[in-house]
């Protein structure tokens, strides 16, 4: 007799034999001619230049961490209402269930408020914004020429 968790352990099993047999199914009936056209790194269309490892900037990581948090603080707000919420479990302990239960949100989402001030004030909120450079161009082409049609195509105000 298989327990609960042997049957688990089963599909567990069940599903891995069913990637790997997959997995090697799709290699032996795809196609393989690689050339140089496949093999170049895809860029919207565009032939790649320079090098594909680009530098990402680690505001954006700090910025998904925050945004985090604060989905996770929904998760937990979401159940809490829809619980908490109901008045007659609030009627059964004469009150007490209710303010128990307000005053744990609170201290939770007072945490996570005292965490978001200490991340704004230490200014891992700020965005660094680049200074923005106009670039050197070397042309024949007067200036006065490329100011009439900015002039021209400039929105009517």
């Amino acid at each position: 007799m298989v327990s609960e968790f042997g049957v688990i352990l089963l599909f567990i099993f069940a599903a891995i034999a069913l990637i790997a047999v997959m997995l090697t199914l799709a290699k032996v009936i795809r196609p393989h001619r690689p050339n140089e056209e496949k093999l170049t790194t895809y860029e919207s269309g565009e032939d790649p230049l320079g090098n594909a490892n680009v530098q990402f900037n680690v505001r954006f990581y700090v910025i998904a961490i925050v945004f985090l948090l604060f989905e996770v603080e929904l998760i937990f707000l979401f159940p809490w209402a829809v619980v908490f919420g109901q008045a007659n479990l609030i009627r059964q302990t004469d009150g007490l269930w209710g303010w128990f239960s307000l005053v744990e949100m609170s201290l939770f989402v007072g945490i996570l408020i005292l965490g978001l001030a200490y991340a704004w004030s230490k200014g891992y909120l700020d965005w660094v914004r680049p200074r923005p450079e106009l670039p050197d161009v070397q042309t024949k082409v007067p200036s006065q020429l490329y100011q009439k049609i900015n002039d021209k195509y400039a929105p009517k105000k």
